[in-house]
């Protein structure tokens, strides 16, 4: 049986995640509060943020930053895209 959630991100009823994926209270908090198709978002931001950014998930001041990041886009105004981003045509 799928477990659904309101997911705030996208403001509607939608399956909930499979498991809680982040460490701690944040965490806890997107996997109560986060959809499957949010996270997916995030997890293409992310992914951007990482190689345009050429951020290493071992630093943990890159860990941090890209934690901030994950907030604000899945719970405030939304992550900012990185200075002279300019997106793929097609």
């Amino acid at each position: 049986m799928t477990r659904t959630v309101f997911c705030v991100k996208e403001q509607r009823e939608t399956d909930g995640l499979d498991f809680v994926p982040w460490p701690g209270a944040l965490g806890q908090r997107v996997f109560a509060q986060i959809g499957k198709s949010a996270w997916a978002a995030w997890l293409a931001q992310q992914t951007m943020l990482i190689n345009e950014q050429r951020l290493s998930p071992l630093d943990r001041k890159h860990r941090a930053y890209l934690e901030t990041e994950m907030e604000k886009f899945l719970f405030g105004e939304g992550s900012a895209l990185p200075a002279g981003y300019i997106p793929e045509e097609g």
